[in-house]
C-alpha cells in the first residue's frame, strides 16, 4: 500500500511538472468552473443551450492547469454515468453531451455550440 502510494506521488509530481502544488487549488476552481456551467444552465432554461454550456464549463476548468481538466473529465464523466443508468436518459443524448465535454476540455471553442438567441451573459 505504502508503494502504491508513493508510485502515486511521484506520478502527479512527475505529470504536472513538479507543481504538484497547484494542482489541488486548479482542481478546486475547475469543479467550480463546472457548477457555474451547470448553474447557467439551470438559469437561462434556454433551448439547445445544453451542449454550450457543458463545452464552456469544461473549457473553463481545463484552462486552470492539469488539476482543473482532471475535475473536469471526473465530474463530466461521473455526471452522463449517473444521468444514462439511473435517470434512463437516452444514450444518444449523453454521446453528444460528452462529445461537447471532450471539444471543451481539449480547448476547442465553446461557442461552436453556442445556440442563436442565448443571452449574452451566459
Amino acid at each position: 500500500m505504502k508503494w502504491l502510494l508513493a508510485g502515486l506521488v511521484l506520478i502527479l509530481i512527475v505529470e504536472t511538472h513538479a507543481q504538484w502544488y497547484m494542482w489541488p487549488v486548479e482542481s478546486a476552481h475547475g469543479a467550480h468552473d463546472i457548477r457555474r456551467a451547470y448553474s447557467d444552465m439551470r438559469e437561462a432554461n434556454y433551448k439547445n443551450s445544453d451542449k454550450y454550456l457543458h463545452a464552456r464549463g469544461n473549457h473553463d476548468a481545463a484552462n486552470r492547469g492539469p488539476g482543473g481538466r482532471w475535475a473536469a473529465e471526473v465530474i463530466s464523466d461521473g455526471r452522463e454515468w449517473f444521468q444514462r443508468s439511473a435517470s434512463g436518459r437516452g444514450y444518444e443524448d449523453s454521446r453528444a453531451d460528452q462529445e461537447a465535454n471532450r471539444h471543451g476540455r481539449n480547448g476547442g471553442d465553446p461557442n461552436f455550440y453556442r445556440p442563436l438567441g442565448l443571452p449574452d451573459r451566459y
